[in-house]
C-alpha cells in the first residue's frame, strides 16, 4: 500500500509528458503486438500517407472479390407456354424485281379437242334457154347446176330452200334482149327482196343485181319474172351461159 503510494505521483508524471518526450527518457521499446483481426481487404492508403517499405499491407496487391454466376446457374427449366401473336406490322414497300428464272420443262399434250364444226351454205346455177313471159307473174327455172352444196336448190322450181340460217350474198346476171322490157324480182317467199330492170333498146346488154339478205331456216329465195303491158324476155343460147343465179352463206346466225 505504502508503495502504490510513492509509485502513483510518478505514473501521473509520466503520462502528463508530450509524445516526443518518451523518446529522450531512453525506456527500452516493445514492439508493437496486434491485438485486434485488421480488417480485410485493408484500406488503400490516402494520396498523402507516407507508406513504408517495410509495411507487410503495402506489398500486397490490392484484390477486388469476384463471384462465379455459373457455379450458382441452375438446370434448364422447361418450355412455358405459348403467347399470344402479336398484331401484324405494317406492309414494307416492294422489293425489287427478281432475276428471271430458268425456262420449264415443256408439259405434256392436251387432250384433242372437238372438231370445230362450220357451218356452209352455197349453190349457182344457170338458164341456157331464153325466156319470154307468159303470165303476169312467172318463176324462173334453171336447167345447169354448178354448184349445189347438199342439194338445197331445186332446178326444176327455180328455188333455193334455206336449211343454215344466217346472212346470205345473192346474185342475179342475165342478157336482155333486143327492143324488149327486162324486169325480174329476186324474191324471199312471197315478198319482193330486189330488182333488175332494163329498159327496151335496140341493143342487148349485160344486167347484174346483188344484195345481202338475212334468211330463216324453211325461208325460200327464188327469181320471178314480171310482165306489164310489154313484152318481158331474157336472153340465151344453148352454146353460151348468159343467165346465171348464185348465193352463200356469208354468216351463220350462231356467230351473229
Amino acid at each position: 500500500m505504502a508503495l502504490a503510494r510513492m509509485v502513483a505521483p510518478a505514473l501521473l508524471l509520466l503520462l502528463a509528458l508530450p509524445a516526443g518526450a518518451w523518446r529522450g527518457l531512453g525506456l527500452p521499446r516493445r514492439p508493437c503486438v496486434q491485438c485486434c483481426r485488421p480488417a480485410w481487404p485493408p484500406a488503400a492508403p490516402g494520396p498523402g500517407a507516407h507508406v513504408s517499405d517495410g509495411d507487410p499491407w503495402a506489398r500486397l496487391p490490392r484484390l477486388r472479390p469476384t463471384i462465379d454466376i455459373s457455379i450458382l446457374k441452375g438446370e434448364k427449366g422447361e418450355a412455358g407456354v405459348r403467347g399470344h401473336s402479336g398484331r401484324s406490322g405494317k406492309e414494307g414497300p416492294p422489293g425489287s424485281r427478281g432475276l428471271r428464272g430458268r425456262k420449264g420443262q415443256k408439259g405434256q399434250a392436251g387432250l384433242p379437242g372437238a372438231q370445230c364444226s362450220r357451218a356452209y351454205a352455197a349453190f349457182s346455177v344457170g338458164r341456157r334457154e331464153g325466156l319470154h313471159s307468159a303470165d303476169a307473174l312467172q318463176a324462173v327455172t334453171f336447167d345447169m347446176e354448178l354448184v349445189n352444196l347438199d342439194g338445197a336448190f331445186d332446178l326444176a322450181s327455180g328455188r333455193f330452200l334455206c336449211t343454215v340460217p344466217g346472212v346470205y350474198f345473192l346474185s342475179l346476171n342475165v342478157h336482155t334482149w333486143n327492143y324488149k322490157e327486162t324486169y325480174l324480182h329476186i324474191m324471199r317467199n312471197a315478198h319482193a327482196a330486189a330488182v333488175l330492170y332494163a329498159q327496151p333498146s335496140e341493143r342487148s346488154v349485160m344486167q347484174a343485181q346483188s344484195l345481202l339478205l338475212p334468211l330463216a331456216a324453211g325461208d325460200a329465195v327464188w327469181v320471178r319474172m314480171f310482165q306489164r303491158d310489154r313484152d318481158n324476155a331474157i336472153f340465151g343460147e344453148r352454146g353460151d351461159l348468159y343467165i346465171t343465179f348464185s348465193g352463200h352463206l356469208v354468216k351463220p346466225d350462231t356467230e351473229l
